[in-house]
């Protein structure tokens, strides 16, 4: 797997949490009661978008193709 860096915005809410966003993956972010614990929470959660848009763009373009295919007839 390729190594990727991402911008991630971290905020301290008002009970004191710590929530981490990722503004390049939309809906994509995390929290911890801590920054020890918001980090790997929010690198399972890159991961879990990564691999559930991943399989969303190989259906995408596998049903465009079977619609160009279609088309072509």
């Amino acid at each position: 797997m390729t190594k990727q860096s991402f911008i991630v915005f971290i905020e301290k809410d008002e009970d004191g949490v710590f929530i981490g966003t990722v503004p390049s993956l939309k809906g994509c972010y995390s929290y911890g009661k801590t920054l020890d614990e918001l980090m790997p929470n929010l690198k399972e959660a890159i991961e879990a978008h990564h691999e559930a848009f991943e399989a969303e763009d190989f259906l995408n373009l596998f049903t465009a193709e079977i619609t160009k295919s279609a088309e072509m007839r």
